[in-house]
């Protein structure tokens, strides 16, 4: 397992970001970690219920994409989907609130770690069916081509989805329309238990699953958050120009389980050590900062102080926050004609 781990990251010349921008990554991936890790905690206290993936190995992969993006475009993702709400600047309360099933919450403490949502934010969800966002993004690109506003819907799924039938008529229906949407294949090595190498054909080349359909696709090295960046731009660019859809397969991996009651037996720890010790993307970004003298160790420990303080209050208010009313029960199930 150790040899298929050690392609997770793809080595290609990378781009340079500007101070500013490393700076922002280093921000955006470390909140996305911290808040992770107390989303860990509040589990295993048993203030979360149900099912909770986390997002810890793979910041820099929705991080840079988010770099890339403009006002107006559109997120969607599966149930692995925390960091991708924190990276549209959803605000860490909300989403924690919502992970402990309390009012405040993005979904009014209905929708849990799997279905939030911010129509205000252009994030449309969290689904836990797997892939059955891939059709609603498509879906999301095909309003944004109807209404010539420019923007791009950005379309989330691991490689596991990857082999569901609903990913082809999405690939197909985006070709036959040119629809502006990417879809972003991240690439963790594992669904749910199962290597990618056992359950799909040609597994190092799923970049090129819409080739079929006429769709250009590329890998990236998911655990650089600057090539990252510049996949997504690339993929951008194509989108707007009206070249119609486009694939990023981001090779990254996640350190913890599945989900939280996965023990992720299947792998090894040293194949983890390894990952971690070699390609974690927020090291790698902090040697960049240090190295350049942009910040200073003791600047990235008060960053780290500020991102925990933020989501220590956020996890307070998550356990204080009140649980909805039960006649919520009744609320948010249809939408009225007009609205």
């Amino acid at each position: 397992m150790a040899k298929a781990a050690s392609k997770r990251a793809v080595k290609t010349k990378q781009p340079t970001f500007t101070k500013e921008q490393e700076l922002k990554a280093y921000y955006n991936m470390l909140m996305i970690r911290r808040f992770e890790e107390k989303a860990g905690q509040l589990y295993g206290m048993g203030q979360i219920g149900g099912f909770c993936h986390l997002y810890i190995g793979q910041e820099a992969v929705v991080t840079g994409v988010q770099m890339a993006m403009q006002d107006g475009d559109q997120m969607i993702t599966s149930y692995r989907d925390h960091g991708h709400m924190l990276a549209c600047d959803m605000d860490p309360k909300g989403v924690m609130a919502e992970l402990t099933g309390r009012s405040g919450g993005y979904s009014k403490g209905k929708g849990g770690s799997m279905h939030m949502f911010s129509r205000e934010k252009n994030f449309y969800g969290g689904h836990g069916i797997v892939g059955a966002q891939v059709p609603i993004g498509a879906g999301l690109a095909f309003a944004n081509k109807y209404q010539e506003n420019g923007a791009v819907s950005v379309t989330f799924f691991g490689e596991g989805a990857a082999n569901q039938g609903q990913v082809y008529e999405s690939f197909n229906m985006a070709a036959l329309w040119k629809l502006p949407v990417i879809f972003v294949i991240e690439n963790n090595g594992y669904a749910m238990g199962t290597a990618v190498k056992r359950s799909a054909a040609k597994s190092e080349e799923l970049y090129n699953r819409g080739s079929v359909y006429g769709i250009p696709g590329m890998q990236a090295d998911g655990m650089d958050v600057r090539a990252v960046k510049e996949a997504a731009a690339n993929a951008f660019d194509h989108c707007r120009s009206g070249k119609g859809p486009f694939i990023i397969e981001m090779m990254t991996y996640r350190y913890r389980g599945h989900s939280m009651s996965d023990p992720a037996k299947y792998r090894s720890k040293e194949e983890v050590k390894k990952m971690r010790q070699e390609h974690d993307p927020i090291e790698q970004a902090k040697a960049r900062i240090l190295e350049e003298k942009i910040a200073t160790e003791a600047d990235l420990k008060a960053t780290d102080a500020a991102i925990r303080k933020i989501v220590s209050e956020a996890a307070e208010f998550a356990q204080t926050n009140p649980e909805p009313d039960p006649s919520e029960l009744w609320t948010d199930i249809y939408l009225e004609a007009g609205e």
